[in-house]
């Protein structure tokens, strides 16, 4: 009795059954944010991977990489097209060089040779081809390897040694057309070459003296009594000497040339008026105004031939 008079006995206060709630799970909003910070700290602190030794800050830019990337793409696209330009022109220099297989080697260096000494001649060509001429060197093969020389002289652009080529080409071939051609013909050539393309009228006078000196007399006297025959003595060659075979007769050159003016006018029929102002019109109508020229002097050769007098 007297222990619960001095301790009163404890009471418990139990809530009420209709304030009692289920408590909820309620997660701590700050914990990602704290991740998120720890995170961030190890970023900031880790360290940048070490730079190579000489190579430039912009080799780690991936915009930077991908320029170079592009460029090496051009680069090697234009070493693709510089090879394939390469090997066009070694093929192009094995043609040339085959164009000559079918002539003996022989012939072929000799030719070689003579051409390399028509380049070294430089003022002394003229002599150095009509030696060559005289001497029966100059043919078709000799052409042949001036023309390869001057073809690849345009592919490689070299315009000093096109320019020399060409004219070689010219002259070798003028003078082989020279000596193949006929009596007449190269009197008409040595005719042509005479003209200073100035005084019109002294050119003809020359003309007429070396057509009397080259075309033998067309009298009747000369005719009935060959050339050297005397009469008081009745003495003389009856029959012409053996080199008369070469004689050119006037009425020989008449039609030889009188044909040839034939075939040039026909063909000049055909070619049209060239108009325009480009490079190649006006060279074109520089040809034909030369070539006219030309022809107009054959027809004075011609006249003063059919007309000529001793």
């Amino acid at each position: 009795m007297e222990r619960s008079l001095l301790h009163p006995p404890c009471v418990l206060l139990l809530p009420s059954t209709h304030n009692l709630q289920t408590p909820k799970f309620v997660p701590f909003k700050g914990l990602r944010g704290r991740r998120r910070v720890l995170r961030r700290r190890r970023c900031a602190t880790k360290e940048e991977p070490p730079l190579m030794e000489g190579l430039p800050k912009e080799f780690y830019d991936d915009e930077w990489q991908a320029k170079q990337r592009e460029k090496t793409k051009e680069f090697n696209r234009m070493k693709q097209e510089e090879d394939k330009e390469e090997e066009r022109k070694v093929q192009e220099y094995r043609e040339i060089g085959m164009r000559l297989k079918d002539f003996p080697q022989e012939d072929v260096i000799k030719a070689r040779k003579l051409v390399a000494s028509f380049i070294m001649a430089a003022e002394e060509v003229e002599e150095k081809i009509e030696a060559a001429a005289g001497k029966g060197e100059l043919n078709e093969l000799v052409l042949m390897v001036i023309w390869n020389r001057l073809d690849l002289a345009r592919r490689d652009d070299e315009k000093d040694a096109i320019r020399s080529l060409d004219l070689l080409y010219r002259r070798v071939e003028t003078e082989i057309l020279k000596r193949e051609a006929s009596p007449a013909m190269r009197l008409l050539n040595d005719l042509l070459n005479m003209y200073d393309g100035f005084d019109n009228d002294g050119w003809l006078k020359e003309c007429r003296k070396l057509m009397m000196s080259t075309f033998p007399r067309e009298d009747p006297f000369s005719i009935l009594v060959p050339a050297g025959f005397d009469l008081e003595k009745h003495e003389g060659p009856i029959r012409p000497p053996p080199e008369a075979d070469d004689i050119l007769l006037r009425v020989d050159f008449v039609r030889e040339v009188d044909a040839l003016l034939r075939e040039v006018r026909a063909e000049q029929n055909e070619l049209l008026d060239i108009q325009g102002f480009d490079p190649e019109s006006v060279a074109s109508r520089l040809k034909q105004q030369e070539k006219q020229r030309t022809i107009q002097q054959v027809e004075s050769l011609l006249n003063l031939a059919i007309n000529l007098q001793w």
